[in-house]
């Protein structure tokens, strides 16, 4: 007893899981859905693009719940013509009520922990609305000062809507030019 009340600590289950993108789906879903309602999304920039689904997921969950997930996307393009292997980070979602908790950067480490470890993987790349880069700057992200193209509806189309950064795994590819040679993440 401390200050006239009693303290009971509740001791919180927290798991990380990295499962395929489809399975994964049935447990990323609802949070993805009230991080990024349908309705809410249409006001967004980039609600007209086209987005690959992951081949991954890193979800962490907070006794038994979904708070947080990183899509990962891994896709053979270009880099000035030569082919490279990016490991795509997508679909950052943390659940509002635990904000700020570092469960992001957490779920984010376990993806590119995921990339080096496969070793296949030349670089991550991610995409970000401006008000997100300093998050990302603090992880080690850099911009990538280049043109990236991906596939749209209309064809191989240059990708504007949402900033490049890049991430070191073998080599770290700041400027030229990156074909995704398929749809963003």
């Amino acid at each position: 007893m401390r200050g006239g009340y009693t303290e009971t600590r509740k001791k919180m289950s927290i798991e990380i899981d990295i499962t395929t993108g489809d399975s994964g789906w049935r447990a990323a879903k609802p949070l993805l859905t009230s991080v990024w309602p349908p309705d809410g999304v249409k006001s967004l920039p980039q609600d007209h693009i086209a987005f690959a689904p992951p081949d991954l997921r890193v979800t962490i969950d907070l006794d038994w719940d979904t708070v947080c997930h990183v899509g990962i996307t891994r896709r053979t393009g270009t880099w000035n013509g030569r082919k490279v292997i990016i490991g795509g980070i997508g679909s950052v979602a943390t659940r509002e009520d635990v904000r700020g908790r570092g469960y992001a950067t957490l779920a984010i480490n376990a993806a590119i922990h995921t990339l080096t470890e496969e070793r296949g993987t030349d670089f991550g790349m991610l995409f970000c609305e401006p008000h997100h880069a300093a998050f990302y700057e603090k992880l080690g992200w850099q911009t990538f000062n280049g043109t990236v193209y991906a596939e749209q509806s209309g064809g191989r189309t240059p990708f504007t809507a949402l900033s490049p950064y890049v991430f070191k795994i073998k080599r770290l590819l700041r400027e030229g030019t990156i074909d995704l040679c398929g749809l963003p993440w």
